[in-house]
């Protein structure tokens, strides 16, 4: 097959595997009609779905196997028998270069575990993160950590922040993202030391983004930001408290709507505006989280997501590889760290020392 752009996909991941993953490569495939895939699976479950999709006939190659990380299954678990599952082969392909990135739907522990050990983090970050985005008032907005690292340092926070702002520039088109710390308050006294200390290295930072300080819970949905960083784990209750907060809304909303005759009518005549509420809401719409700081990409879809929401995973790994967001990371890294040796070479060279102190001083060093 001649190949532009190739996705692996696991086709045994997800609560509706492998009916969603199928489908929804053929949606993406309609979206980018150059776009092939390696799908991983057992094979006589995928390839009778495959003839209901006359559009994945010529690109799709099926690569047969019947080992399938569970959803229950313990990290340490996929690892020592996970490389030959077809979560661990869509992975190994990217390793492999057969594959420009991988979509999976499956154990999200196994996944990070399995990632980090096949693809190795890039050089300069300590951790992974889960990156993905966030509906707002404003449009969308990239947030990280969702939950690979419970705890994180001040480099973790800062390397965070680095990897998101290229998210932002490579999926919104934001050339100089707002960025911010997710805080108990914006004032810069307030948090622990580690979000102190990553606030000051990023008023310092010499890379291209907008930094903006310490945000609060409340400005998450208000787009004020266009990357939000955090520790994986408030990022996860922030993300999942929001997700359950829309369920709410539009539970109660739909609720009051069928009230009476009255509602019901006005609901007709703003079923067009109700409708664009309930698109921007849909988490299948923002679906596709990003396993960030590998040497390779690798995309995590929601488990319980519908054809059209793996369809998103599978558009947001597109804009990955096509966008170089691995160049982008490796860029502002570089240029973060070489500001910081400067930084750190000046401070060394007390201020209180003029021009004739520093030649005496030489004077008496070669005496």
């Amino acid at each position: 097959m001649t190949r532009e752009l190739i996705i692996s996909l696991d086709a045994m991941g997800g609560d509706h595997a492998p009916d969603i993953v199928i489908e929804g490569a053929s949606i993406a495939r309609e979206r980018s009609p150059n776009l092939e895939f390696l799908i991983f699976g057992d094979e006589t479950r995928i390839v009778p779905l495959l003839t209901r999709y006359p559009i994945l006939k010529n690109c799709v190659e099926v690569c047969h196997t019947d080992k399938v990380i569970s959803a229950d299954e313990k990290p340490s678990q996929a690892l020592r028998r996970g490389r030959d599952s077809s979560m661990g082969q869509s992975i190994q392909a990217v390793k492999d270069g057969k594959a420009n990135a991988a979509v999976l739907a499956g154990n999200t522990g196994a996944q990070m575990a399995l990632a980090k050990f096949i693809l190795r983090t890039m050089p300069g970050i300590d951790r992974p993160a889960l990156a993905t985005l966030i509906p707002t008032s404003r449009g969308e907005s990239v947030m990280l950590d969702l939950g690979a690292n419970v705890e994180c340092d001040e480099n973790n926070l800062v390397q965070f922040a680095i990897m998101g702002a290229a998210f932002a520039r490579t999926v919104l088109g934001v050339s100089k993202p707002r960025v911010a710390i997710l805080n108990v308050g914006v004032e810069e006294l307030k948090g622990s030391d580690v979000i102190k200390e990553a606030d000051r290295m990023l008023r310092e930072a010499n890379i291209p983004m907008d930094y903006r300080g310490f945000t609060e819970g409340h400005g998450l949905g208000g787009g004020e930001m266009d990357v939000v960083v955090t520790d994986g784990f408030t990022g996860n209750i922030a993300l999942k408290t929001a997700e359950g907060t829309a369920k709410m809304i539009a539970n109660l909303l739909k609720r009051s709507l069928n009230e009476s005759a009255m509602s019901k009518i006005g609901a007709l005549f703003a079923s067009s505006s109700l409708q664009s509420l309930k698109d921007h809401l849909d988490p299948n719409n923002h679906n596709g989280a990003v396993f960030m700081g590998l040497n390779g990409l690798v995309i995590k879809s929601h488990g319980g997501a519908t054809a059209s929401g793996f369809a998103s995973a599978i558009g947001v790994a597109i804009d990955m590889a096509q966008n170089d967001l691995a160049g982008k990371i490796t860029r502002d890294l570089t240029n973060f760290n070489s500001a910081a040796e400067d930084a750190s070479v000046t401070e060394k060279v007390p201020e209180s020392l003029n021009d004739d102190t520093v030649v005496e001083m030489n004077i008496k060093e070669q005496k």
